[in-house]
């Protein structure tokens, strides 16, 4: 008898240990504050995004994802397929509060489903450290937007001195470039779990502020912006590379993602087509939410696609666990709708509308309306360059339409009975207004 049972359990680790070889590499890479308008096969004027736009052509891209436009707020939503007034990420501070038990995150689930995880890159949002939240191995660093080390250049004003591997604190030399060490990290990583499958999160500095010159950057150059924005898109193109060369790349999806739009001041030069967006990072018009979005799965996805299904931050965890054929509890409530078949070039189950939050604002969009917490109707006809407000009882009898569908969603979600947020407004830090005071007392 124990004869069969230790036969029938080495049977059943085998059958799973193939199933688990046979499920894809997941790579997810969050591009930090990086809008429709950065990206040259979204239509940008002056950007160049050649390694991205390739993996446009060969995977498929979308034209209308959503994420909450800023960057704590965004990621959780992204890792726990919830939203905000679920799970109180309705600010920055919020975020940063939260203990590794309030909520589980994309890598915990994957682990189960026997998946090596990562984390490389900004994890400041969060305030545990990523082995509690199910990660295997991290890089990470303070703050956002870290580039050159502390003792880099007076006019770069670098704050940095150190970043995190696995635990152990790192200096930053003055030669040290972060991202270029975050890459060879993930390649590392790559490389010693090459023979069973891994999601690596791959979390950018670029193209957050403050913006300073690459390692690619002339030494007179005048658009700083256009060079991060290159010298993301070549880190990419060396990631793709990495793969071919330990050829992985038919094992691999890749999903490109921004976390936010735009931040205020490049999103004057983040045209399309010579036209502005409405709004950028940390509004709720149309240029502080929609981001780009290219998933690349070869042999999956259709080449060159591009497909105008309403994609919602929180579908990224049920998608993902879909492709990892991960388990997500029952008893909890998700918000997210995997996207898996639309990946492979199937109709699968569209939305109907996108939710986004931040701080006590909040609205539902549909293809061509959007309606907020104010109860104001907004005509997305004209987006993302225009979203004009239409005066209550003035609406055509489409409008008028969309206002009574929008308005059965938000009653649905009841996003007022959720976890309110304590903030100023912003949806960036909650005493910022405290932190102004005591600072002009000094």
């Amino acid at each position: 008898m124990k004869t069969l049972i230790c036969t029938v359990w080495l049977a059943f680790v085998l059958i799973a240990g193939a199933a688990a070889a046979d499920r894809p590499n997941i790579i997810f890479i969050l591009a930090d504050d990086l809008g429709t308008g950065d990206v040259s096969c979204y239509g940008a004027d002056n950007r160049r995004t050649p390694n991205i736009d390739r993996l446009a052509r060969n995977g498929l891209r979308f034209t209308h994802a959503y994420t909450a436009p800023l960057c704590g707020p965004s990621r959780a939503c992204i890792m726990t397929g919830r939203y905000a007034f679920r799970t109180g990420a309705t600010n920055q501070d919020r975020v940063v509060a939260w203990k590794a038990r309030d909520e589980t995150l994309t890598a915990a689930y994957l682990k189960p489903a026997g998946y090596a995880t990562s984390i490389v890159g900004k994890w400041s949002q969060f305030s545990f450290d990523p082995s509690e939240a199910g990660f295997d191995d991290n890089l990470r660093f303070k703050g956002s937007g870290c580039y050159w080390g502390n003792s880099g250049d007076d006019d770069e004003k670098s704050k940095r001195d150190t970043y995190y591997l696995n635990g152990k604190t790192v200096p930053l030399k003055k030669t040290d470039y972060l991202p270029d060490l975050m890459e060879q990290h993930l390649f590392e990583f790559i490389g010693r779990h090459r023979s069973e499958p891994f999601y690596l999160y791959y979390s950018m500095s670029h193209v957050h502020g403050e913006i300073v010159r690459t390692p690619d950057s002339a030494p007179n150059s005048r658009d700083l912006y256009a060079d991060n924005c290159a010298y993301m898109d070549k880190l990419v193109g060396n990631l793709v590379n990495e793969l071919e060369r330990q050829k992985l790349s038919e094992k691999t999806i890749l999903v490109f993602c921004g976390d936010n739009g735009t931040a205020k001041t490049p999103s004057e030069q983040s045209t399309i087509g010579g036209r502005r967006l409405v709004g950028q990072k940390g509004t709720m018009q149309e240029g502080g939410a929609l981001v780009p979005l290219i998933v690349y799965w070869p042999g999956v996805t259709p080449k060159g696609k591009v497909l105008d299904d309403l994609i919602d931050s929180t579908d990224f965890l049920p998608t993902i666990a879909e492709i990892a054929g991960a388990s997500l509890p029952q008893d909890k409530v998700f918000d997210g709708r995997s996207f898996v078949p639309q990946l492979r070039g199937e109709r699968g189950n569209p939305r109907d509308w996108i939710f986004i939050e931040l701080a006590r604002e909040w609205y539902v969009r549909e293809a061509g309306w959007k309606l907020n917490q104010a109860n104001e109707l907004f005509d997305m006809s004209g987006s993302p360059f225009t979203e004009p407000l239409v005066p209550a009882g003035k609406e055509s009898t489409a409008g008028l339409a969309a206002r009574q569908r929008l308005q059965t969603v938000l009653a649905t979600l009841n996003p007022a009975g959720g976890i309110l947020d304590d903030g100023d407004g912003t949806g960036r830090h909650a005493n910022k207004p405290e932190k102004k005071t005591k600072k002009k007392s000094k």
